[in-house]
């Protein structure tokens, strides 16, 4: 176009990705004045997220609900009439974290979304309606409070005193699925357009397996020269052997340093997600607020492990930016049981080959187990997984299952699998837990899986024994 500005996206190395993200200045601080009247103007309710980058939006702009980086950003970007380029072929995930990154695919998500031209030309879209969404698990309670479902209409219980059960579980059923749909970004539509880009991170490996590649190697070919027939030079090969053991020690935490942070950052997002999902399940918001955390925090790994093993291969889990974690990488930072037991589910969810519409009942019964440890109302949510349940075998009779019980029986066994899976996975973040210091993680993906975030949070056995 003419008087256009042509802008080439920048690409920074990783250290500048994961860890030095700059905020758009337009976005207003919390407990700012232009804040604090964004939420005035909502009426008092948490504000709705950014539908380009996450982030908190301060309103309806351009006909979306965007923050102010965002509006700014599309403003700036219409009005200059500038035109940017993508170095990495236009696929680029755009969340709040990294939306500065390029600025090629924010223009492009805020078109996606449905933000106007015209409207940064001649004005002002009517407002639609918001949803709220949390920012951290730390106001979650507050925010899970603030959207309860809505009231019947006036006058309904007295006409119909017993609701039809099979309404009642197709209520329910077009609810899930839609709930599940819009807040879930390892869609069946995004793995028909997946295209799979390489691994977080490429892990070399020595002849006896352990990362660090030709450090490790050189390193073992010293070890080997003091080992042999020279005794003279045992000396010095007892200190190649440490001297072995010290690098291949500092390669495997500096891998899984940055193998934590690499999965970190793009499993966070979706707890945001998954929030808004479990918020929009009929009947969870009478749930006491602390078993709803309960049901969020330890349910969380099983449905977005559910929903990754949709988009993932038999080899390698795929997150939604197309980037993959091997079966070498499980084994990094976890264990060769547990590795082998993640694609073992994934191998199980492929053939089940279940629908969309299914993935959506399977996840929600996921979501509210009531064999979760701590909760003070579990006959409330064994109410709920039954209704759920319901639900599910109402989708599949209306799907044309054959064997609707057996289906059914199908989906309670990989249930169990990724439960187990689910609580193998606490236990293994102790790792985490132990080098929270020297681990630079997202504070929702701290929060999620009880990870420190500081001293007061770390709480270290052997310390509290020799202090009392």
């Amino acid at each position: 176009m003419s008087c256009s500005m042509l802008v080439e996206a920048t690409s920074s190395n990783i250290e500048d990705d994961l860890y030095t993200f700059k905020e758009d200045p337009e976005s207003p601080a919390v407990g700012s004045p232009e804040a604090q009247a964004d939420s005035a103007g909502a009426g008092g309710k948490a504000a709705a997220p950014c539908k380009v980058c996450g982030d908190k939006a301060s309103g309806y702009h351009y006909g979306v609900t965007s923050c102010e980086g965002c509006k700014g950003f599309f403003r700036r970007s219409i009005q200059k009439q500038i035109e940017y380029r993508c170095l990495r072929d236009g696929k680029c995930l755009v969340i709040r974290l990294n939306r500065n990154r390029c600025q090629f695919c924010r223009f492009k998500k805020c078109l996606a979304v449905g933000m106007s031209r015209d409207s940064v030309r001649y004005g002002r879209v009517p407002k639609r309606r918001e949803v709220s969404s949390p920012e951290s698990m730390a106001d979650l309670a507050k925010n899970l409070a603030s959207n309860p479902e809505p009231p019947p209409a006036a006058g309904a219980a007295a006409e119909e005193p017993e609701v039809d059960a099979l309404e009642a579980s197709k209520d329910l059923a077009k609810m899930v699925i839609l709930a599940h749909r819009n807040l879930n970004s390892y869609s069946e539509d995004f793995r028909r357009s997946l295209q799979l880009q390489t691994f977080i991170l490429k892990v070399e490996e020595d002849r006896e397996g352990q990362p660090g590649g030709s450090n490790d190697g050189q390193a073992a070919g010293g070890s080997n020269e003091g080992n042999g027939a020279n005794g003279a030079n045992g000396a010095n090969g007892g200190n190649g052997v440490n001297a072995a053991a010290a690098i291949a020690a500092a390669n495997r935490f500096e891998t899984l340093t940055v193998l934590w942070c690499n999965v970190a950052y793009r499993m966070t997002p979706a707890v945001q997600q998954v929030v808004e999902f479990a918020k929009r399940l009929p009947g969870f918001h009478i749930l006491p607020q602390d078993d709803q955390l309960i049901l969020i925090k330890l349910g969380f790994f099983e449905v977005w492990l559910t929903r990754a093993t949709r988009i993932s291969t038999p080899s390698a889990i795929v997150f939604d930016d197309g980037t993959s974690l091997s079966h070498r990488q499980l084994e990094l930072m976890y264990d060769t049981p547990f590795a082998s037991g993640i694609l073992s589910y994934v191998r199980a969810v492929i053939r089940m080959d279940m629908t969309e519409d299914e993935a959506a009942m399977y996840t929600a019964s996921l979501l509210v187990s009531p064999d979760r440890c701590g909760l003070s109302e579990r006959d409330r949510v064994e109410t709920l997984v039954r209704n759920v349940n319901d639900a599910f075998i109402y989708v599949l009779s209306e799907n044309g299952t054959p064997d609707v019980a057996t289906r059914m029986e199908a989906f309670n066994s990989l249930a169990q699998e990724v439960r187990m899976l689910g609580d193998r996975h606490h236990d293994l973040l102790s790792w985490c837990r132990v080098n929270w210091r020297r681990l630079d993680l997202p504070a929702l993906f701290s929060e999620i899986f009880d990870i420190p975030k500081n001293d007061e949070d770390f709480f270290d056995p052997e310390r509290a024994s020799t202090s009392v």
